[in-house]
């Protein structure tokens, strides 16, 4: 499903780990690296070498914190133009999904996500 989901996303430059990152970061922004892993479920260091790759890109851009030992990250013009056009992309990939594998399967699916 991760393949699906990153060839919708291709044209934007980003892959659904990406875009999930970026839509994490607009939602919460400003946003500790810490409290963006906590939200995501995923360790700090992983969100770290994310966020590092999506600021190269210049789509998200990180600033001094409160705590000066913490850093925040912040959507840029350039991360927001991807969302937007990468929405259209992600909703068309879950219409795929959601085709192939019916509404049993969905209800199953969302039911496995859940209990993991």
């Amino acid at each position: 499903m991760t393949a699906l989901y990153d060839e919708a996303l291709a044209p934007i430059g980003v892959t659904v780990a990406q875009f999930s990152l970026l839509r994490h970061v607009q939602r919460m922004a400003p946003v500790s690296l810490s409290d963006l892993a906590t939200s995501m479920g995923l360790d700090r260091s992983t969100v770290g070498r994310n966020t590092k790759l999506l600021e190269r890109t210049k789509l998200l851009a990180t600033i001094p914190g409160e705590d000066l030992r913490e850093s925040t990250v912040v959507l840029t013009k350039r991360g927001a133009r991807a969302l937007a056009e990468g929405a259209p992309l992600w909703e068309q990939a879950q219409a795929r999904i959601g085709a192939v594998l019916g509404e049993d399967g969905k209800r199953s699916l969302k039911r496995l996500m859940t209990a993991v």
